[in-house]
């Protein structure tokens, strides 16, 4: 379970740009709360039980603590970062900010893309290690795709549990499971914008 959960807001709406959802997103479908199972390779090594247990059969329950440890998410990034600076100084272009696109661990539908809204790759990943999954802020979301329940669990428009937001001071934070949003791009499938 998600550190201090228990200290969700209870509302029946949180602020814009959060697009709330009602609870028939999540129920029963053909795979637990979605039609689909979770896809066969995800990114970054995660678990495929787990992220079925997660995604699809449960509705509180997380991942354990810094799950993102075990996987291979810090160094991938970092050196998908490094590897786009070295092409972009090899191309005499300009710097641009390394952003990641998380996808749904069942439909492959983009969720999130980080760092955004002034955000460095370096201050999203210590927030997210700082809270032990990874942390989304509103300008991150691409809300198409996701939606915030009244009791704060996240998830996707087609039932995948994602996680929960746990507002702090600098507003809406979600708190998601690494399993849940470690699927690949379904062909076809728009990142869109995440306002």
């Amino acid at each position: 379970m998600h550190r201090n959960f228990h200290t969700v807001r209870r509302s029946s709406s949180f602020p814009s740009p959060c697009v709330m959802g009602g609870e028939s997103i999540m129920t029963r479908k053909k795979h637990g709360t979605s039609n689909t199972p979770v896809q066969t390779n995800l990114r970054w090594g995660c678990d495929r039980d787990l992220a079925d247990r997660i995604c699809n059969f449960n509705r509180h329950g997380a991942e354990s603590y810094c799950y993102l440890f075990k996987t291979s998410f810090l160094k991938d990034t970092r050196e998908g970062q490094l590897q786009q600076q070295q092409e972009e100084k090899n191309e005499n272009s300009e710097q641009t900010q390394y952003e990641i696109t998380f996808y749904d661990s069942n439909t492959g539908k983009p969720l999130f893309i980080a760092p955004r809204g002034g955000r460095t790759l370096d201050q999203f990943l210590k927030e997210s290690i700082d809270h032990g999954w990874p942390s989304f802020r509103d300008e991150e979301v691409i809300w198409e795709n996701v939606r915030c329940l009244p009791n704060g669990e996240a998830v996707s428009v087609d039932g995948t549990h994602l996680g929960h937001n746990l507002p702090d001071r600098k507003g809406s934070r979600y708190c998601i499971n690494l399993v849940s949003v470690a699927g690949s791009p379904t062909i076809g499938a728009n990142v869109g914008s995440s306002a």
